[in-house]
């Protein structure tokens, strides 16, 4: 019976981590972008 309940925990574990991992990079390109942004503007002055 323990092992029938290791891989649901196991599932609920990568579930999460890889919401976490999708909010990470989505703020992380998001940066990025703006960055690209802010140097452009900056550059034209």
């Amino acid at each position: 019976m323990s092992a029938k309940r290791k891989p649901p925990t196991l599932q609920q574990k990568k579930e999460e981590v890889n919401k976490k991992a999708i909010l990470w990079i989505g703020s992380g390109i998001a940066l990025l972008i703006i960055l690209i942004i802010v140097l452009i503007v900056i550059a034209q002055i």
